[in-house]
């Protein structure tokens, strides 16, 4: 094996894989250093988003939708079912099949595009050099052009609430249930714990959220925010909001819970609890001392709009890097950055990276919230329009949510688009498509949408921000 390299990108996962092809395709000599050993004993790329992440979470919401549909909805549309029952080992089965399915699919694009997967951990040192550990074998020194660091991020831990991935989880002990827990506790009302959340909810868990700030989901467009707490609270979720967890007891077979709110001191016992208040980038053994490379406060690692780091030919990109843990924009950093290094012009458009929750309904936002563009001070205009004025949602019996613009009134173009309901994640993109191309949000009334479809919606809030809404009685609002 040649210690000689292009590129070295060290981590496997989402931004760190794309990188490695990316570089191959352009021309490069690459070669991905990756640890991971998955749950069959077995190397595995894939980083957190495929082997404990995005792709076991989204099948195991499916799963158990399915099966609540099952329970309840299926007799709206005339089916009968007989007594239901949830083989939990089936739906882990299946799910670790989709994981497996994906994980080899990445290995096989390595061999394809001739990528070197080195098994083991990576450090850079100074002057660009890297220290490779085997999973077995000696350790190595490699050298290359340029090294990008794609180490991602793990769980946040508190210490009231020590994880065991027993009796109290963090995301990856929460995908592996052998059984439906009766009452199950979940601290942090995000992303992570609202998915997992719902999953074991629809299979029957008594579900309680403990969440430490006041508000809910205050990342996302208030009117949204409101509108999901409402119904995730219908759903069976028990969110608490302003409760501090401050200390968790253990006995052989549950957990005592106590936390703090505005009403003072409570306690709760649970089956299980799942940690989920966020995550850290992953920077352990990734950096020596003479590397060079900056850290911040809170130890992610300064770049560049562009990746790069403080020395020249060395970047970095995803969760260890400013802006949100997604997989996706770890992604397209990856391919930026290889096209960087091969003196392409390429950039990642930041004010139009989506945001997605896949509950059910989904909550999806791109660009600015309206409590954002109000703060601004800048004139603007709304159009908000309900699922339950489309067709296509009430055919399918989705009539919940709604989807929002945010628009500035001078330019009129896009600012913000934020969508509660069915397939929201899907119809986020069309937002995505007109803030990336600057569109106007008459463009977008312009448009013919398919009829009838759940897209529709997005035509008529376009509309309804200049109160040309057909399907919805409108009233001018005040600001």
């Amino acid at each position: 094996m040649s210690d000689k390299y292009d590129v070295i990108v060290i981590g496997g996962g989402p931004g760190g894989y794309v990188a490695a092809i990316r570089a191959a395709q352009l021309g490069y000599k690459t070669a991905c250093i990756e640890k991971r050993i998955n749950k069959q004993g077995k190397p595995a790329l894939g980083g957190t988003c495929l082997n404990v992440g995005c792709i076991p979470s989204k099948a195991l919401l499916d799963s158990s939708w399915k099966y609540h549909e099952a329970e309840g909805a299926f007799a709206d549309h005339g089916i009968k079912v007989g007594k239901l029952d949830i083989d939990v080992k089936a739906m882990q089965e299946r799910k670790d099949k989709v994981v497996l399915q994906l994980t080899g699919g990445v290995a096989s694009l390595f061999q394809a595009n001739k990528v070197t997967w080195l098994q083991g951990s990576g450090q850079l040192k100074a002057n660009k050099q890297v220290v490779f550990t085997p999973n077995e074998g000696d350790e190595q020194t490699l050298e290359a052009d340029n090294v990008i660091l794609a180490a991602g991020s793990v769980p946040v831990e508190i210490p009231p609430a020590e994880v065991d991935q027993k009796i109290i989880v963090d995301s990856t002990g929460a995908l592996e249930f052998d059984a439906v827990p009766k009452k199950l506790g979940v601290i942090g009302a995000g992303i992570i714990g609202l998915e997992l959340g719902s999953v074991w909810s629809r299979l029957g868990s008594e579900v309680t959220v403990l969440e430490a700030v006041d508000t809910f989901l205050p990342a996302v467009d208030k009117q949204i925010s409101k509108e999901a707490q409402k119904l995730f609270t219908k759903q069976g979720l028990d969110i608490k909001l302003g409760a501090r967890v401050t200390a968790s007891k253990k006995n052989k077979n549950s957990v005592r819970v106590t936390y703090t709110d505005k009403d003072g001191e409570h306690e709760e016992t649970f089956d299980r609890l799942i940690v989920a208040v966020g995550r850290r980038p992953y920077t352990e053994g990734l950096l020596s001392q003479d590397a060079g490379v900056t850290l911040d406060e809170r130890n992610f690692i300064y770049v560049d709009n562009q990746c790069r780091t403080d020395v020249p030919g060395v970047y970095a990109i995803g969760d260890l890097v400013r802006g949100p843990a997604l997989a996706h924009k770890a992604i397209e950093e990856g391919v930026m950055v290889a096209e960087v290094i091969a003196g392409e012009h390429t950039q990642v458009n930041y004010d139009a990276v989506p945001g997605v929750i896949y509950t059910h309904p989904e909550v999806a936002w791109v660009g600015k919230t309206e409590e954002e563009v109000k703060e601004s001070g800048e004139p603007y205009k709304i159009g908000a329009v309900p699922f339950a004025a489309n067709g296509r949602a009430l055919a399918a019996g989705e009539p919940a949510g709604l989807v929002k613009f945010v628009v500035d009134e001078k330019t009129d173009r896009v600012l913000g688009m934020h969508v509660l309901g069915p397939q929201a994640s899907e119809l986020i993109q069309q937002g995505v498509v007109a803030m990336e191309f600057g569109a106007s949000i008459e463009d977008l009334q312009l448009m013919v949408f398919g009829h009838p479809s759940l897209s529709e919606t997005v035509h008529e809030a376009a509309l309804a921000a200049d109160y040309k809404a057909i399907h919805v009685a409108q009233r001018r609002r005040k600001k």
